[in-house]
């Protein structure tokens, strides 16, 4: 699996959530919301210290990534993160 953040997400991530350079931001599976890859769950970002990374990448200065725990929610997807500029807000992509 891969998972891309372009520049500006990872930007928008770091001003809205005010976070500092080498942090780690979890993107995990969550039970409800909208916009998901399967009804009834959605995907939820917070900071966190990895456990056992399943895919990550490094935008920015920080570590962006998914736990091997949320790897069924994938179901062999890659997962791209890009910023909607005319929303200011990421788009949460299974490619």
């Amino acid at each position: 699996m891969n998972l891309t953040v372009s520049t500006e997400a990872a930007k928008w991530y770091k001003e809205e959530l005010d976070i500092e350079d080498t942090a780690q931001l979890r993107f995990f599976v969550r039970y409800g919301g909208v916009g998901g890859k399967i009804p009834g769950f959605s995907l939820g970002v917070k900071l966190d210290k990895p456990k056992a990374i399943y895919a990550s990448t490094e935008v920015e200065n920080i570590t962006l990534y998914i736990e091997e725990a949320d790897a069924w929610y994938f179901e062999n997807s890659d997962l791209a993160v890009r910023l909607d500029k005319k929303r200011n807000e990421p788009i949460i992509e299974y490619v």
